[in-house]
């Protein structure tokens, strides 16, 4: 049974950030005196060019090409997803034969617990930020941050902090319109509760308590 979850369980995880090649950057000159190009040559040897690009690459990764931008919530707000889907292709049974047919309708929660707790939020809005870093999910070990938008080298040095990116396949299959959410698992739906942060009322941003429907 767990082959025919895998594809639910996939989008129930967030895209981790990971390094590109930045390529060259810059202008190259010709070398007139072979002296110096073996004096460049001789200290190029000396530096790790791979920490030197993943570094910078790290420091500037802002997401996948996928994100998507979502507002801020307006409004406390609670509402279930149900998670029901339907197979798009057939899945063999290793054996020459079909285990579960396209058009196999199932719901993943009526098998497994989904035991994290979703916080998904816009990195690049600092009372978001600060709502996070002062609420009940901060530190918890079952809870994933996951970032719409910012930038992951400096959101994760301020938060400390485990972070991921949520991409457009789950944000649709979790239909997720506002931010900051938090997403967790009810019986045999997801609850996605919005939170509503006006800096006027700090004391409310930094409860995490859940809104009204």
């Amino acid at each position: 049974m767990r082959r025919l979850f895998a594809t639910m369980l996939a989008l129930l995880a967030a895209s981790a950030a990971h390094a590109r090649n930045l390529g060259t950057v810059g202008a190259t000159y010709g070398i007139a005196e072979r002296d110096a190009l073996a004096e460049i040559e001789q200290k190029a040897k000396g530096i790790d060019w791979s920490r030197v690009i993943t570094r910078k690459t790290i420091e500037e990764y802002d997401g996948p090409q996928d994100r998507v931008s979502l507002p801020r919530a307006a409004r406390d707000r609670s509402f279930s997803v149900d998670m029901t889907y339907t197979l798009e292709m057939d899945v063999p049974d290793g054996k020459g034969g079909v285990l579960y047919p396209r058009g196999y309708t199932f719901n993943p929660l009526d098998y497994i617990t989904f035991t994290k707790t979703l916080v998904v939020l816009n990195g690049n809005d600092p009372e978001q930020v600060k709502w996070f870093a002062s609420s009940e999910y901060k530190g918890r070990i079952d809870v994933m941050l996951l970032l719409t938008e910012g930038l992951y080298r400096s959101l994760g040095k301020k938060l400390d902090v485990p972070l991921f990116y949520v991409d457009s396949m789950l944000i649709e299959r979790l239909q997720l319109l506002a931010v900051p959410s938090v997403v967790r698992q009810e019986g045999k739906v997801m609850m996605v509760h919005e939170y509503a942060i006006p800096a006027t009322t700090p004391s409310r941003q930094a409860s995490g308590k859940r809104g009204g429907s």
